[in-house]
Parts: C-alpha cells; sequence; structure tokens
C-alpha cells in the first residue's frame, strides 16, 4: 500500500521489512489520543488562519466518525496500516476527500507519537492513582478494624516485638501513599506538550503551540524540539515508579503467602482469590498473591529494557524509540491488574486475631518489656537483659511463654518481680505503652488514622 512517506522511493518496501518495521500491532491502542491531538492541531490551524473553518469543521465531523466507528467495531484497525497515524489519515482522506489532506499540516509523525503517547501516559497514570487509592482505602478500613489485634512483629523474619495489625498494614499505607506521590510528581514534570516540534527542528507554519497546548490540558508546549521528539524520560520515570509499586506489592504478598501457611495460619484467603491442588484435597494455594510476586520481574524487565533501548541514542528521533510502547503498555497493564487483583484479594481476606495474638506471646515477643520491668525496678539494663535471657531459656525449657510463668518462677530468677509483671508483660500494655508519633500504641495510631482519613479526603 502506498505510504505517508513514499514520494522519496522509487519501489515498494520489501514485505518482511514493512512488517518489522510497522507499529500498528500495537500504537492502535491509542487511537483516541490521536484523534483527540488530531482535534486540538486542526483547531489551532483554523485560528492561525492556516485552514478554513469550513475545512477545519470537515476534518473534525471526520476525524469523529472515525472515532464512533472504531468504538462501536463497524471500523477495524487491520495490519494493512503502518501505524494508528496513517491508518486515521487514511480513513479520514477516504471519507472527506482533499480536505483530509490537509489534518498533517505543521506536525510531523515525530512530534504526533511524541503527543500521542504523552496524552495515553497521562490516562494511564490517572487511572494508576485511583487504583492506588482504592487499595489505601482499604488499607485504612482495615487499620480502623484492628488497633487492638495484637501480632508478633518480626525483624530478621523472627519474633521481635508485640505490634498491631493496625500498625503492620501502616506501614504499607505509607509505601502505597509514596507511590501516589510519585506518579502526582512524574504526571506534573511529563504535562508538558510537544505537538508543534515537527520532526526535530519546529515548523514555518505559524502555529500556535500554547493554544494547543492549552486545548490538550497541558502546562504549556515544550521548550526544545529536538527533546520534544527524543525524550522518553517520562516512560523510565513510569517504569521506575511501576517496578516500586510492584516492589511493595510484592513483599506484601510475599507476607500473606507466608501468613496463609499452615505453620502461621494468621489468615485466610477468600476462596474467589485462591485455587487448589489437582491432587491434594486439603490445598489452599495464595495464588494470586504468588502471581503478584512473580510478575513484579516482568515490570522490572520492562524498565531494563527501555533504559537499555535508550542509552546509545543520539538526538534527535531514531526508530529505536518505537520500542518503548510495547513494553510500556505491557507494565501499565500488569502493574494495573496487579493492583485491582490485590485490592479485592485483601479486602476479601479474613484475620485470625486469636492465632496472631498467640503466635506473638509464644514468640516472646514481650521480652524487652520484661527488661524494661527490672530497669524501671532500679535493675542496670545490661542484668535486665540476662536475666530476661534465662527467663527466655526457661520458658523454652518448658514449653511456655512468659506470661505462662508463675511467680514463684519469676522470682527464682530475679527477686525483684513482683505480681505486677504480669500486667506489664501483656500484650496490651506492650502495645498500648508505646505511644510516640509513628508507634503500635491505640493513641498514636488513633492520630495517624485520622491523618490518613484527611489525605484520601482531600485526594
Amino acid at each position: 500500500m502506498a505510504q505517508l512517506w513514499g514520494g522519496r522511493f522509487t519501489k515498494e518496501t520489501d514485505q518482511l521489512v514493512y512488517n518489522f518495521n510497522a507499529s500498528i500491532s500495537f500504537d492502535k491502542k491509542f487511537y483516541e489520543q490521536d484523534i483527540r491531538g488530531s482535534i486540538a492541531h486542526v483547531t489551532m490551524l483554523a485560528k492561525q488562519g492556516i485552514l478554513t473553518e469550513e475545512e477545519k469543521d470537515k476534518i473534525i465531523e471526520g476525524l469523529l466518525g472515525i472515532k464512533a466507528d472504531v468504538e462501536s467495531g463497524a471500523l477495524e484497525i487491520t495490519d494493512e496500516y503502518e501505524d494508528i497515524h496513517s491508518f486515521v489519515e487514511a480513513n479520514l482522506i477516504d471519507r472527506i476527500g482533499d480536505a483530509g489532506k490537509k489534518l498533517h499540516t505543521g506536525r510531523s509523525r515525530n512530534d504526533q507519537v511524541a503527543l500521542d503517547m504523552k496524552l495515553y501516559t497521562r490516562d494511564e497514570i490517572l487511572e494508576l492513582d485511583q487504583l492506588l487509592k482504592g487499595l489505601l482505602e482499604v488499607l485504612l478500613k482495615l487499620m480502623k478494624e484492628h488497633t487492638e489485634t495484637y501480632m508478633p512483629g518480626f525483624t530478621h523474619l523472627q519474633k521481635a516485638q508485640p505490634i498491631t495489625l493496625a500498625h503492620h498494614l501502616g506501614a504499607y499505607f505509607e509505601m502505597f501513599k509514596r507511590d501516589r506521590l510519585r506518579m502526582k510528581d512524574i504526571y506534573q514534570r511529563m504535562n508538558y506538550c510537544p505537538l508543534g516540534s515537527g520532526a526535530l527542528a519546529g515548523t514555518t507554519y505559524p502555529l500556535d503551540r500554547e493554544y494547543t497546548a492549552e486545548l490538550l490540558e497541558f502546562a504549556g508546549p515544550t521548550l526544545n524540539s529536538m527533546d520534544s521528539v527524543a525524550d522518553r524520560d517520562y516512560l523510565i520515570e513510569l517504569l521506575s515508579a511501576m517496578s516500586t509499586v510492584m516492589m511493595h506489592l510484592s513483599r506484601f504478598s510475599e507476607e500473606v503467602i507466608i501468613w496463609n501457611s499452615n505453620e502461621y495460619q494468621f489468615v485466610e484467603i477468600d476462596d474467589a482469590y485462591s485455587t487448589g491442588s489437582s491432587i491434594m484435597p486439603q490445598k489452599k494455594n495464595p495464588d494470586i498473591a504468588e502471581l503478584v510476586r512473580g510478575k513484579t520481574g516482568r515490570v522490572y524487565g520492562a524498565l531494563m529494557s527501555l533504559l537499555t533501548t535508550m542509552k546509545g541514542i543520539p538526538l534527535a528521533y531514531n526508530k529505536d524509540m518505537q520500542e518503548d510502547k510495547e513494553f510500556v503498555f505491557d507494565a501499565i497493564d500488569t502493574t494495573k491488574g496487579c493492583l485491582a487483583l490485590f485490592t479485592g484479594m485483601l479486602k476479601t481476606m479474613h484475620f485470625n486475631n486469636q492465632r496472631m495474638e498467640d503466635s506473638a506471646k509464644n514468640g516472646f515477643t514481650n521480652a524487652t518489656d520484661a527488661a524494661d520491668y527490672l530497669v524501671n525496678h532500679g535493675v542496670p539494663f545490661r542484668d535486665a537483659h540476662g536475666i530476661v535471657g534465662q527467663l527466655v531459656l526457661y520458658c523454652i525449657e518448658k514449653n511456655i511463654a512468659l506470661d505462662d510463668m508463675s511467680l514463684e518462677e519469676f522470682k527464682a530468677i530475679s527477686p525483684v518481680f513482683e505480681a505486677d509483671i504480669y500486667e506489664a508483660i501483656s500484650m496490651k500494655t506492650c502495645v498500648e505503652m508505646r505511644n510516640t508519633i509513628g508507634a503500635p500504641g491505640k493513641a498514636a495510631m488513633e492520630k495517624v488514622i485520622a491523618a490518613h482519613e484527611m489525605y484520601l479526603n482531600v485526594e
């Protein structure tokens, strides 16, 4: 078929070369953005007197007709076209004749594809942000419900000190909140319009790039035409931000997988988000959590691929840059899918509160509080540390928790202990005495929850 650029060439491109060069199979994803950008472009051309009002109206009517027919299925985007831009333009000319040939006045495919990708990415960032907000809302709801659900806090995957489930979930709230801030930051930095940059050196037509940017809700036009068509920084930033989102989801998934194991039994995953074994009827597998953990590498791979593609490309546009699309599209779809599924899994998950509290008690997570008790009764901390070490060894030999020891057993190791030791090392006391901001105590957590609620309401 005839190419948009065919005038320079004396023979048809080899079919294999054409297929290798074509991008229609994946860039058809942003037909809507291509049409939106074209409508803004011709609106600006008419304002500048480069097109007549009649030509503008005819072109816009044709573009809207193409959009409607694609969305209804009446018009199919096929691989007979090299890319989405040639599909739109060829169909426009078929429908409205010579006026359609004026659509491309004052622009190049280079700034056109830069615009389409920015418009598409901008839309997707907003969707990612809303998915992150949905996950934060589920986390906040669970935090409100579990300010007194005691569980072990871990370091080195060893039980360390008692916390609450609200506190543990609150750590992930902070992570995903930072992810939203990164999305907002990327959006603001990328939100400048490349249209009107031409192939690399602008155009002699008297374009009003500020007006085009305004029509497309950009903060303004880009300020260097070479950078405009060669910039993929915003995609690298987005892939990096999505890699961080996936890393957070993967860490959380790993904990869900551990908590779901027979040894822990902290959680029970809803049937809708787990599967069974083909031969072992007792199994209930955390497949969604495992797949989220696995797909993290896929998003990391997209980031490394684009960084590698861009590292040796001179200014301005080079065909290598076409490789940005498939990886970015896949990474966006993967991240969005993982956010939606993980949120659904978390929302329907059952937490075994008593099992978590028992685990905290049996893991000697209140040992530090026993040492603090001795310090408060005049024992030097280093001596207190040794005394509590003896208590732990004694409990391990007897297969009991500190809470299960009799007062006589406590006194046999240190006469400083009195009956109030039981209150001092109870899960409730251990947690609720920790009320500095950011700690797991209920009063501190309620302040944090109120701040999170205000943040979500404002956002």
